[in-house]
């Protein structure tokens, strides 16, 4: 295992992490540049999932980025909340996607734990979404993520990144608060959006879409 590789790429995935519990639009940039160095850590570890997930998180980071800046009609997107028969749609989307691939890695590939690996990958890709979207609920699908990551990752000697997960579901508790504050803080008087993050001009309480 190339212990330099994972330090690197742990160290650009916190800075993105950290950055998008700040609700900063580096954390898009810094997230890119994370998810080349993994895809080499998994490839190594023989989580195929993992790595096919990198490849994914590449794409939609650089539209992510533009989204955050410009996906409003032009302007900056608003915090926001998700209606719950979408979530509840979303959520079953993503079991039967980690059951189905899943099973795919099970039969045809020496994948680690393949269902595991699989939950991890479409919950992710749920959350990835949900962040291009600037939607609270991307930090519960995080939570899970990392829920299931932390032993996954320790079962296969990457007990470095099995640490940062950690830090990762501390932060994920933490930013889900912090946007939940935002999703539900009206605009000021102005019509001018708080200064960590544009926020939906709504009266006290969310806007859901």
């Amino acid at each position: 295992m190339k212990v330099g590789w994972e330090i690197a790429a742990n160290g650009f995935n916190t800075a993105s992490i950290i950055l998008a519990g700040r609700n900063s639009a580096h954390t898009w940039w810094t997230g890119i540049v994370g998810c080349v160095l993994f895809g080499l850590v998994f490839f190594w570890a023989r989580l195929y999932a993992d790595l096919t997930l990198q490849s994914f998180f590449i794409l939609t980071s650089i539209a992510g980025w533009w989204g955050w800046l410009h996906g409003n009609k032009g302007t900056e997107l608003p915090v926001r909340c998700t209606r719950a028969n979408w979530l509840v749609g979303l959520a079953g989307g993503g079991v039967v996607v980690a059951a189905g691939y899943g099973f795919l890695l099970r039969h045809f590939t020496n994948a680690y734990a393949p269902f595991l690996d699989s939950v991890i990958l479409a919950f992710s890709v749920l959350g990835q979404f949900l962040l291009m979207g600037r939607r609270v609920e991307n930090w519960w699908c995080w939570l899970l993520v990392n829920t299931i990551a932390v032993p996954l990752y320790a079962a296969r000697g990457l007990y470095l990144t099995a640490a940062l997960y950690t830090g990762f579901w501390v932060n994920a508790v933490v930013s889900l608060r912090s946007w939940q504050r935002l999703a539900f803080r009206p605009q000021n008087a102005t019509g001018t959006a708080p200064a960590l993050a544009s926020v939906a001009s709504a009266p006290p309480g969310t806007e859901q879409v």
